[in-house]
């Protein structure tokens, strides 16, 4: 009776958790699209103005970047919450290390993308 208490209550969380890293996940795609949307939408609109221009696409690329940076972030998140709750094996565990590396490389690529340093130096005062 008891294990049976207890497997029911572990089945529950494990649902709960799937539903919660699939909620995480959509809001990982959301900011990216909207991020994606606004920042299109300010640098279409800044191109309309001549002594606005200049920088248009560095601005673009940047906001592009920390969008993305944001949604990797989270999209981790998910993962973790995923692995940890919903399926506890090491298999899983070896993946989400995986995708934790991929997703490393990936943010700090945008970061040096970005910033054009990396975030180990210092900033140069006069950029």
């Amino acid at each position: 009776m008891v294990a049976s208490a207890t497997s029911d209550f572990v089945a529950q969380v494990q649902d709960w958790a799937d539903v919660a890293a699939a909620g995480i996940e959509a809001l990982a795609v959301l900011i990216i699209v909207v991020a994606i949307l606004v920042a299109t939408v300010a640098v279409a609109l800044r191109t309309f103005t001549p002594e606005r221009r200049a920088g248009a696409e560095r601005e673009y690329r940047t906001r592009l970047g920390r969008a993305l940076l944001l949604g990797l972030e989270i999209l981790v998140a998910a993962d973790v919450v995923r692995t940890v709750a919903v399926d506890p094996s090491l298999e899983s565990a070896g993946v989400l290390g995986l995708l934790v590396v991929i997703r490393t490389f990936l943010s700090w690529s945008l970061s040096v993308e970005i910033d054009g340093r990396w975030p180990w130096q210092t900033r140069d005062p006069a950029a």
